[in-house]
């Protein structure tokens, strides 16, 4: 007998929330089918949301913003008063850079550099010193005949063996070997290669 009594109660629950299922789902599905009440109510519902867009961030919260007028009524009036309004210059033609009753003054007296009588004020160019003398004695030669040019070269107590385009002592280059001198360039100043004569001893 209990059995049958706990069918009914099982029954019963799957009828309520059953119920209540329909109510949900027709709670859900009636709005789609039914537009808007009337066409009065929206334009109200949507007044409230124009009179925000117009008010601008920038007022004080004491006064109220200002309410622009969106009316895209065509003002003739307003257009006729933009029409008749004339411009009052100064005289000046905007489209030309400089009137022509304007003379520009001739100097009375040709001008001069002020570098002569001020010399400090106005310096000249700044002058290049010239490379210092290469350290270099060219005292013979290190080559046989039929074999590349080659030279001795002394610095102080230090000889040097080179032949045309080796670079002695870290720094000078040899360019040309000439029977009667020799020309050599330094690499760390940049100028024209010096010209070294043949000395003996």
């Amino acid at each position: 007998m209990q059995l049958g009594l706990e069918n009914k109660k099982k029954m019963m629950w799957a009828a309520v929330l059953g119920v209540v299922a329909v109510l949900a789902m027709a709670y859900e599905i009636i709005p789609m089918f039914t537009g808007p009440s009337t066409p009065a109510s929206s334009a109200q519902a949507a007044a409230p949301v124009a009179t925000h867009a117009t008010a601008r961030p920038g007022t004080k919260p004491g006064k109220k913003p200002r309410v622009e007028n969106l009316d895209p009524t065509l003002r003739l009036d307003l257009l006729a008063t933009s029409e008749q309004t004339v411009y009052a210059g100064t005289g000046r033609n905007i489209f030309v850079s400089q009137a022509e009753d304007v003379v520009i003054p001739k100097p009375i007296a040709p001008g001069s550099p002020d570098a002569k009588t001020d010399p400090g004020k106005y310096p000249g160019p700044p002058t290049i010193p010239p490379p210092p003398p290469i350290p270099l004695k060219f005292y013979g030669f290190a080559s046989s005949p039929g074999e590349p040019k080659k030279i001795f070269l002394k610095q102080n107590e230090d000889v040097f063996v080179a032949g045309e385009g080796e670079i002695v002592n870290r720094r000078y280059k040899v360019i040309r070997i000439s029977p009667t001198s020799v020309e050599i360039q330094d690499m760390v100043y940049s100028g024209p290669p010096q010209n070294i004569p043949l000395t003996q001893g």
